[in-house]
């Protein structure tokens, strides 16, 4: 397996995946030489300590939606990773979801919430198997709740009756070697937001440098588990000066614009990863459902930037491995 893929649709609401726009974004990711796409969509809990996981009906994407996005993914000739993901209608991240390890009166916070997970999951892993997604993703970030193996095991059980693809878990970067349950999936995942800049503007000399560390820890991890191959589902910068240095970051909005530091952590990591038998590709973060119109725009879009040129020429080659 490796992957030269971008995530899609991450900002997509109800009905945006079946507009003229989202098919014009989908021709612009598979123009990029890709031969895959993760479609990412959020459902809402209503708080992290909520146990019940539900849509809204006014803002959730549809069945309908996703599906559509599939055939349209498929028939651009990429492969698709379905990508359900919880998010916290508090604005509480996911990873903090986290209730009382002991029950309260006759109530069991973590199975009552498992148990809403799972069928969280199997409705998606079902839209999955009917259209012939080619990976399921079961969960992202959800670092509060790794430690519950059992739970994760018995949940992971049920989407495998229905889905039958190979299965990744998106843990997150740093955090990987505290999942004990990574034989229980196909991939590790983990959102490899490292910060490998040191400086406002670093070079590329030195972001390699900083990648070299990372791919040591990594091959490590690969190793621990029988040389299971480590996709980075998430990873990507903004084009601001300084976003190298912490990549995840989405909520400065005072940095200057920068798309030569956006495209130096692009070639970097493509330096240094791309030829590492155990590393399983990429899924940048992320591919809007509309184009970008603004100028400049400084999220985590590359398109018309040089990053969008750096993906190009290294999604036209292949591995030496």
């Amino acid at each position: 397996m490796f992957i030269k893929g971008f995530t899609y649709g991450f900002d997509g609401r109800k009905g945006a995946y079946r507009t003229p726009e989202a098919a014009e974004s989908m021709e612009r990711l598979a123009a990029l030489g890709g031969d895959w796409a993760a479609i990412a969509f959020t459902v809402l809990q209503d708080s992290f300590s909520s146990t019940v996981i539900r849509p809204d009906y006014r803002y959730t994407v549809t069945d309908k939606d996703i599906t559509a996005a599939a055939d349209k993914l498929h028939s651009l000739g990429l492969k698709v990773c379905m990508k359900p993901m919880v998010n916290c209608a508090d604005g509480v991240w996911r990873a903090n979801i986290f209730f009382p390890e002991r029950e309260i009166g006759d109530k069991d916070y973590w199975k009552e919430w498992f148990s809403c997970y799972t069928a969280f999951l199997c409705h998606y892993a079902e839209i999955a198997e009917d259209t012939g997604c080619e990976m399921f993703c079961v969960g992202c970030e959800m670092l509060g709740t790794e430690h519950k193996e059992e739970l994760w095991r018995e949940t992971l059980a049920e989407v495998r009756k229905i889905y039958h693809g190979p299965l990744v878990y998106n843990t997150n970067h740093g955090k990987e070697f505290g999942v004990k349950w990574w034989d229980a999936v196909d991939y590790i995942g983990t959102s490899a937001y490292y910060g490998v800049g040191k400086v406002p503007g670093d070079s590329l000399e030195n972001m390699c440098s900083e990648w070299e560390k990372q791919k040591a820890r990594l091959a490590e991890l690969s190793s621990a588990n029988g040389g299971k191959q480590v996709i980075f589902m998430e990873i990507g910068c903004r084009s601001a000066k300084g976003c190298a240095m912490m990549p995840y970051d989405f909520s400065h909005r005072e940095f200057p614009y920068d798309e030569e530091e956006q495209a130096n952590f692009y070639e970097s990591c493509m330096m240094t990863m791309w030829d590492e038998p155990w590393f399983g590709g990429f899924f940048w973060w992320d591919w809007y459902t509309r184009l970008p119109s603004r100028k400049p725009e400084m999220g985590f879009s590359i398109v018309d930037k040089k990053a969008e040129q750096v993906v190009k020429s290294w999604y036209k080659r292949d591995r030496n491995t």
